[in-house]
């Protein structure tokens, strides 16, 4: 775990290094490696665990019976997913969590939280704390997505999508964490008629990019390229 610092991550936000090791052992953590394209969590299945991506990422999503895609959030290193399953402990997912490279994930049974009541420790608590804040910032970033997919048109979604990020990293170049099919699976469109409207969005002169990389055109910045 040399290459993420616990303290650092919003789980372990305001505890000391003791606390992070008591808390590591406490909730009989466990590390583990997977593959490129591995479903680390299956729709239908049940957890007790919270996964932290140590080094990679996963994508978190939704796959039907006819094998339709809709990609809801990706997550990367140093952040969670499963947290509210993992919490709940008994609750069947309706997703599932697969890898978009080879990944080293920490899963930490949060569930036992739950059964600690009026004998939770500081550091139980703390992590309560902690986990309330990130479902919290979850449910914004899912309300944000069903903001980005309601536009009728193809453009109208790209740039809710796009506009989003550029409001939340506060520049208007950036790199997006999705490659061309994924983004069309987020915003639940075919990936050629997103190609195509990126192209005519490109000719128009409302953005610039290539490959995962955006740039915003018409927006009002500074000099230093922030909103």
């Amino acid at each position: 775990m040399n290459e993420i610092n616990l303290a650092d991550t919003q789980f372990f936000d305001g505890m000391s290094e003791k606390e992070i090791r008591t808390a590591l052992d406490g909730l009989s953590s466990v590390e583990r490696k997977y593959r490129k394209g591995s479903r680390i969590l299956h729709a239908g299945s049940t957890t007790d665990s919270i996964g932290l991506v140590l080094e990679g990422s996963v994508t978190i999503e939704s796959n039907d019976l006819w094998g339709n895609r809709t990609i809801l959030s990706h997550v990367g290193r140093g952040q969670f997913f499963a947290e509210t399953y993992g919490f709940l402990g008994d609750k069947p997912l309706l997703v599932d969590v697969v890898t978009n490279e080879a990944c080293r994930i920490l899963f930490l049974r949060v569930g036992l939280l739950r059964a600690q009541g009026t004998k939770a420790e500081p550091w139980m608590m703390k992590l309560i704390t902690n986990l309330l804040m990130i479902s919290a910032q979850k449910n914004l970033a899912l309300s944000g997505r069903i903001f980005q997919t309601s536009a009728k048109t193809i453009r109208g979604r790209v740039m809710a999508y796009l506009n989003s990020l550029a409001i939340q990293k506060n520049r208007t170049e950036f790199d997006i964490p999705f490659d061309r099919q994924q983004m069309a699976d987020y915003l639940n469109v075919e990936r050629t008629a997103l190609s195509k409207e990126l192209g005519r969005m490109k000719r128009d002169g409302l953005i610039d990019y290539h490959k995962q990389h955006f740039v915003l055109l018409t927006l009002c910045v500074r000099g230093d390229g922030s909103l």
